[in-house]
């Protein structure tokens, strides 16, 4: 074949691509002028096609090119990278100074020692109890460790990598309300079952708690965790879109394949706090392990409440545990009127619960466990010197896993794997490295909280209390922490 065979063969592909180009711009075109949902297309046909791309394209692109290292929600980027390189086991060292700006309005400002505790005199954090009362208490050895993300919500892939990685760094892991996959179990790290409002993986063929299921649950985990409510949305169920509902996930909920997945609201067996504290003696009585609901707070009303239930049935009834979600929490899909405006923030809600459980004198009787972007070891040390005995993060383990804030976790098409069942998409979370990343994460969050605690003056970080830790509350002037928050009379340690 000579050179004007093959420059006539070009010619003829251009002509057939040229042709098939215009009849695409004219089925558009048709398609444009005779559509009644977008005026914008229906007035400008094919160049308004490019004002919903862009829209599209955005919320991607701005974190690259046009937000300030300090400026993005739900995370801004200095704190993404903070993870993403703690996670590498690069460290958290910079150069040439902070870009946050200590003038702004809730900035943390911890209270520096003037002789700071030596390397060799620093003391590692001990661990701690959950459920000393119970027949298998759970001892606890880390501050910072794996909050709830319900299997069929995260992928296959992702579940095991926080499973190995959950072991490596001796953190335990929640399950979330999805239920007990072998995933989970497959690493040997400690595991806390959450039971949610469906109460999947052990519920009966009606739907109700079953003693059977949850014995044999029991065996497995270390303590169960009672869902009433989360920071992504309070007074709503969890959902799974019926796309991520596969025939394995279908099986570990026990429901049907294919189909939407809606939790109740709430509990249908849980409407007061007796039937709360029921529920607690129950599951305690059946499995002998620790019992503890997670919520997120609107008032000061309901913990009071609960404390005063609590006193009037006497402190055995108490739950081992209370995770207080903040009204800010977020790894879960939800409708945006509530993630936006129902539930208090975990900066206000925290202090209230403590404080409540001080004035009632339940606070050594009942762990705090504190969640809602608790992500940099910073915000962690100020849950602490509030009044928390331990934290959990979902998110900063999503970025820890490679999580790039794409805001698709509920549309099954995560580019980075770890909220999709696509196998393809899957094929780029690398379950041993990810797993090795989740570890890393764990391991310089919590060495950092000491290190904190260190420059305080402070053996330890189960020591901080309000007083060394200040907030920004206008430009250029900060206030305690236990001015803005006093400890209550009953305070005494």
């Amino acid at each position: 074949m000579g050179i004007t065979d093959i420059v006539s063969w070009i010619i003829v592909i251009m002509g057939w691509a040229a042709g098939i180009v215009m009849l695409a711009l004219v089925v558009m075109f048709i398609q444009d002028i005779s559509q009644t949902e977008h005026a914008v297309r229906r007035n400008f046909p094919i160049i308004g096609r490019l004002r919903y791309f862009l829209e599209r394209q955005g919320e991607y692109f701005r974190q690259y090119f046009f937000a300030h290292d300090r400026q993005e929600l739900p995370f801004n980027r200095a704190t993404r990278t903070w993870v993403y390189r703690t996670a590498k086991n690069l460290g958290g060292i910079i150069g040439f100074g902070s870009t946050n700006d200590l003038r702004e309005p809730g900035s943390l400002i911890f209270v520096n020692a003037p002789y700071a505790v030596l390397e060799e005199d620093r003391q590692l954090t001990p661990p701690l109890v959950i459920g000393p009362r119970c027949n298998k208490p759970f001892t606890a050895s880390k501050i910072v460790n794996i909050s709830g993300m319900s299997y069929g919500a995260i992928s296959t892939p992702a579940v095991r990598a926080l499973s190995y990685g959950a072991a490596k760094a001796g953190v335990w892991l929640n399950t979330g309300e999805g239920g007990l996959a072998p995933y989970h179990l497959e690493g040997g790290c400690d595991v806390i079952f959450q039971l949610g409002t469906a109460k999947y993986g052990v519920r009966d063929l009606e739907g109700h708690l079953s003693d059977t299921h949850l014995r044999d649950i029991a065996q497995h985990v270390r303590a169960f965790e009672i869902k009433l409510a989360q920071g992504a949305k309070p007074g709503r169920g969890g959902v799974l879109p019926a796309v991520k509902v596969t025939e394995e996930v279908a099986r570990i909920r026990g429901i049907p394949l294919g189909q939407l997945s809606n939790s109740p609201n709430r509990h249908y067996d849980i409407k007061n706090d007796d039937e709360l504290l029921d529920m607690i003696a129950r599951i305690r009585d059946v499995t002998g392990l620790p019992v503890g609901i997670k919520t997120v707070l609107g008032s000061e009303a309901a913990i009071i409440s609960l404390c005063d239930t609590i006193l009037r049935r006497g402190i055995d009834s108490a739950p081992d545990f209370i995770s207080l979600d903040g009204g800010d929490g977020g790894s879960g899909a939800a409708p945006q009127v509530l993630a936006d405006h129902v539930g208090l923030p975990l900066n206000e809600s925290l202090p209230m619960l403590v404080d409540t459980l001080i004035a009632t004198g339940l606070r050594e009787h009942v762990r705090v466990i504190a969640s809602g972007k608790l992500v940099t070891s910073a915000r962690v040390a100020w849950a602490l010197c509030v009044g928390a005995d331990f934290t959990v993060t979902a998110r900063g383990f999503m970025f820890a896993l490679g999580c790039i804030q794409s805001l698709q976790c509920h549309s099954n098409t995560c580019p980075t794997g770890i909220t999709t069942h696509n196998k393809k998409l899957q094929r780029g979370l690398v379950v041993e490295d990810k797993a090795t990343r989740v570890a890393n994460y764990a391991y310089w969050i919590n060495m950092e909280v000491d290190k904190l605690a260190h420059s305080c003056g402070l053996a330890n970080a189960r020591d901080f209390r309000r007083e060394h830790a200040r907030i920004v509350q206008t430009a250029g002037r900060s206030v305690p922490l236990d001015g803005l928050f006093p400890y209550p009379v009953k305070f005494s340690r």
